[in-house]
């Protein structure tokens, strides 16, 4: 071999060894993340956001966290369910557009978009604890998930490597936050240490109904929880929608925690003797078992987060990653009588998101930009270095994390209910959400008119059927009325808002492809009622 070709093989051959020490040394330089979710852990049960139920510190860790970092004050889902507003995380799209509108729709391992775009800038990828998305977490380096909505003590996994989804099963012994917690500690431990991570830590905890750990039994035994003030009499709230005409549908809509909803609620679901007591202490006793067996899964949860904490910071992680905490959704806790989340009033559509990144992030801000679920893809890929793919409809806010001017933003936040009277009695609906305006019209018909004359809870005795329920607009003031409590439709001063509002919903539906084009029998309801 000549002198001059001996030469150019080894140039060439450290070439190539120096640029793969270079992406190994940039690679190094990418924060990791670490991306908590926890099921149903609504703002109201925070210290942060300082609810009724802030002086209770039902969650110091968390709140420290957030002094460290940054509070978002105006987060949301667009559709307030696990399933699909998991995967408007995961793909930054809206339902209609990823095509998961209900809980029984699949997210295939080619739609799961975001651990996708972090394998593409250098990151290993994991997601330990609920999915809830029907099929394999292909997308990921490793998972290890529990089936469906999962087992608060002993629960099994579907673990890669460990055989064929579905049988790919393991056991656990243990309170599920606990579990999860040991397993994200375990992988962390074993990951390749020599490239980035891209963590999604999702706890089953505080979903219902509220399995919490032994060692919480006296957890706020002897408190009384301090109760919303529209749990018991509302009356110029709602609509026909939510009420039926002359209330004639208070007992068919919305279950409840009082006993007004004759399947669902908490004074019979905690056996409480309504036959020997008024309803309003029968209510109240019911809200307290309610809120404690929520507020102890709760308490699980930032303990386990105390420990997931130490260990980043006792190895060297603290500094460079990227830590983001957040529910899959709000949570209705008694607010206007009502059980569970679906509902677009804001303890149900919004959702806690703090973030603590030091070497971006300054401590101890707050910010009010109006964002939602479908934003958060975007906003880590670019974080990480990255740039949102176009097929994402989310944007980021990376910028306004970091603390930097934002420029133009939406004015509103669209949402939409799919599941109509499904499991909890919430008719379908849509609307779009402001800083200080909140319009809704509920249009009362599944998208799928075959499960009309279905039992809406097939578990119960004396169930309820899918019917059509009326068609009705809310409007509230926010400002005014924080709680929701005044449907202000009706009211002339608010005419020309509204019909801002009208615009700006129907404008958002036709960019985001949420309009009713493909369900002729929703279009025609809103067509008939969209000028009432």
């Amino acid at each position: 071999m000549k002198t001059n070709e001996l030469k150019l093989i080894i140039l060439f051959l450290l070439s190539i060894g120096i640029t793969s020490c270079d992406k190994k040394a940039e690679e190094a330089k990418k924060p990791n993340i670490i991306f908590i979710m926890s099921d149903d852990h609504t703002k109201q049960a925070f210290g942060v956001y300082g609810s009724r139920l802030a002086n209770l510190n039902p969650t110091p860790v968390l709140d420290k966290l957030a002094s460290e970092g940054i509070v978002y004050t105006n987060a949301f889902c667009t559709n307030s369910i696990c399933t699909p507003s998991r995967a408007n995380i995961l793909t930054g799209q809206y339902s209609q557009t990823n095509g998961i509108k209900v809980l029984d729709n699949p997210l295939p391992g080619e739609r799961q978009f975001l651990p996708i775009e972090m394998k593409k800038m250098g990151y290993q990828t994991a997601i330990i604890g609920k999915w809830h998305l029907k099929r394999e977490p292909a997308a990921f380096d490793y998972y290890k998930v529990l089936p469906v909505q999962g087992k608060y003590f002993d629960p099994e996994f579907r673990e890669k490597g460990k055989g064929t989804w579905p049988d790919n099963l393991v056991t656990h012994e243990g309170h599920s936050s606990d579990v999860i917690t040991d397993l994200t500690l375990d992988w962390l431990e074993k990951r390749d240490k020599d490239q980035p991570f891209f963590l999604m830590h999702h706890y089953k905890a505080p979903h219902d109904d509220f399995e919490f750990a032994p060692r919480y039994t006296d957890y706020l035994e002897d408190t009384q929880i301090p109760e919303p003030e529209n749990l018991y009499y509302q009356p110029e709230f709602g609509s026909e929608g939510t009420r039926g005409k002359n209330d004639s549908l208070v007992h068919r809509i919305g279950t409840s925690v009082s006993p007004r909803h004759p399947v669902r609620s908490y004074t019979g679901q905690y056996e409480i003797d309504t036959a020997n007591m008024e309803v309003k202490e029968a209510t109240s006793l019911a809200y307290q078992e309610y809120l404690k067996r929520y507020l102890r899964c709760v308490k699980g949860v930032d303990d386990n987060l105390g420990r997931l904490f130490d260990y980043l910071k006792k190895n060297g992680l603290w500094e460079n990653t990227i830590i983001v905490y957040t529910g899959d959704q709000g949570m209705m806790l008694g607010e206007h009588d009502y059980m569970d989340k679906r509902w677009m009033y804001d303890e149900s559509m919004g959702m806690p998101f703090i973030v603590h990144y030091p070497q971006a992030i300054a401590a101890g801000r707050k910010s009010d930009l109006l964002i939602n679920n479908t934003d958060y893809g975007p906003t880590l890929i670019e974080m990480a270095g990255g740039q949102a793919p176009e097929y994402m409809q989310g944007k980021s806010f990376a910028k306004d994390l970091k603390g930097e001017e934002m420029g133009t933003w939406r004015k509103g936040t669209y949402y939409r209910y799919w599941m109509h009277l499904i499991h909890h009695d919430v008719p379908a609906h849509f609307g779009i959400r402001t800083k200080d305006y909140k319009l809704i019209f509920y249009y009362g018909l599944p998208y799928d008119m075959n499960d009309m004359g279905k039992p809406t809870m097939t578990w119960k005795k004396n169930s309820f059927k899918v019917e059509q329920t009326p068609a009705a607009w809310e409007f509230y003031n926010l400002k005014e009325d924080p709680s929701e409590s005044h449907n202000l439709y009706n009211d002339p001063a608010y005419k020309e808002i509204i019909a801002e509002l009208k615009t700006e919903l129907k404008t958002t539906r036709e960019e985001l492809n949420e309009t009713d084009k493909d369900y002729p029998h929703i279009q025609e309801v809103i067509d008939q009622h969209w000028n009432d």
